[in-house]
C-alpha cells in the first residue's frame, strides 16, 4: 500500500478517535445515568457528557479540547514495514492537527517549544508487535493530560496504606489512587491496572488495558473477581462525575499482570477520563475496516 493511501487511513483513524465516543463508553455512561436516578445532579452531569459527545460526532470536532497524546498499538504482518507505518502515522498526526482534529500537544521538554504538529521525540508513541499473517491491525488511544497526571505507581509493601504483597494490597493501592484523584481526572474515568513488571513495562501494561472493551470479562477469573470488586468499591467512594458527588466515579476497571523479579512488586494505576478516546482499524488485502 502506498504511503499517501496509508496516511489517509491513519488520518481517518485519528479523526474517529478524537471526535466519536466509542459505543461501549456511551453505554457505560447511560448505565450510570440509570444508576444515579432521574433528577439526580450526577445524572444531569452525565447527560451533558452525552450531549457534548453527540455534538462532537455531528460536527466532526474533538470531544475534548485536550486531544491528548497519541498512543499507537500496532500488530504488523510481513507485508508491512515498521518504518513505513510510523512515517504514515506521523504524517497523519500533522495533517490531523492542521484540520483541527487534534490540538498541538507536542512540547519540547527543555525549551518549551511546541512542534505544532503533534510530532517530536517519542511522540506519537508506538508499540509494535509482529504477527505471522499478512495485514495491519492498529489501535489508537488518545491519552489526555489531565487523566495522565493522576496516574500513580506503588511499590509493595506499602506501610502507609498497610498494603502487603497480595491482591488485597493491590486493591488498597487502586482505591488510594482514585481517591487521591478525586475529580481531577475528569471523572467518571476508566482505570487500567498492572500488577508486576518493572517500572516501565508495568505502566505500559496498565495502559494496554484501555484497549479492552468495557463490557468484557477478564480471562483470568482471579483478576475478573478483583475488577468486579474494585468497580463496586470505587463507585462507593461518592466522588461522582467531575467530582461533584454521585454513584458513578468509574465506568470500568481493567487489570493485567506481568511477571516480576522477586525484589520488586509494582502496582501501576493509569486513569483515562470519560472522554475515553480509542479507535481501531484493520487493513488486509487492500481493504480497510474501522471499529
Amino acid at each position: 500500500m502506498g504511503h499517501e493511501k496509508l496516511t489517509e487511513h491513519f488520518l481517518e483513524l485519528i479523526r474517529r478517535a478524537s471526535t466519536v465516543l466509542p459505543r461501549d463508553t456511551e453505554e457505560a455512561i447511560r448505565k450510570g445515568i440509570e444508576n444515579e436516578g432521574e433528577g439526580a445532579g450526577a445524572a444531569s452531569t452525565l447527560k451533558l457528557l452525552l450531549e457534548n459527545s453527540r455534538q462532537a460526532k455531528e460536527g466532526s470536532t474533538p470531544i475534548c479540547q485536550d486531544t491528548g497524546a497519541l498512543l499507537f498499538f500496532v500488530d504488523m504482518g510481513p507485508d508491512f514495514r515498521q518504518k513505513d507505518v510510523e512515517k504514515a502515522a506521523r504524517a497523519a498526526a500533522g495533517e490531523a492537527t492542521a484540520r483541527y482534529y487534534l490540538r498541538p500537544n507536542a512540547v519540547d521538554a527543555v525549551t518549551g517549544k511546541n512542534s505544532g504538529d503533534n510530532t517530536g521525540l517519542g511522540m506519537p508513541t508506538f508499540h509494535f508487535d509482529q504477527m505471522d499473517e499478512e495485514g495491519l491491525r492498529v489501535r489508537l488511544l488518545l491519552k489526555g493530560g489531565g487523566s495522565e497526571n493522576v496516574g500513580a505507581q506503588y511499590k509493595l509493601p506499602d506501610g502507609k496504606l498497610k498494603a502487603g504483597r497480595d491482591l488485597d494490597g493491590v486493591r488498597k493501592c487502586v482505591i488510594d489512587a482514585v481517591y487521591n484523584a478525586q475529580g481531577k481526572g475528569c471523572a467518571p474515568g476508566v482505570i487500567g491496572v498492572c500488577i508486576g513488571g518493572d517500572r516501565g513495562s508495568s505502566f505500559a501494561c496498565s495502559k494496554e488495558q484501555f484497549l479492552r472493551n468495557l463490557g468484557d470479562t477478564n480471562p483470568d477469573p482471579v483478576l475478573a473477581d478483583l475488577e468486579s470488586r474494585l468497580f463496586t468499591d470505587l463507585n462507593e467512594l461518592g466522588i461522582g462525575p467531575s467530582g461533584f458527588g454521585g454513584k458513578t466515579t468509574v465506568l470500568g476497571v481493567k487489570i493485567g499482570k506481568r511477571h516480576r523479579v522477586p525484589a520488586c512488586f509494582f502496582v501501576s494505576v493509569s486513569y483515562v477520563c470519560w472522554a475515553y478516546r480509542k479507535a481501531a482499524m484493520t487493513i488486509k488485502g487492500g481493504e480497510v475496516s474501522h471499529d
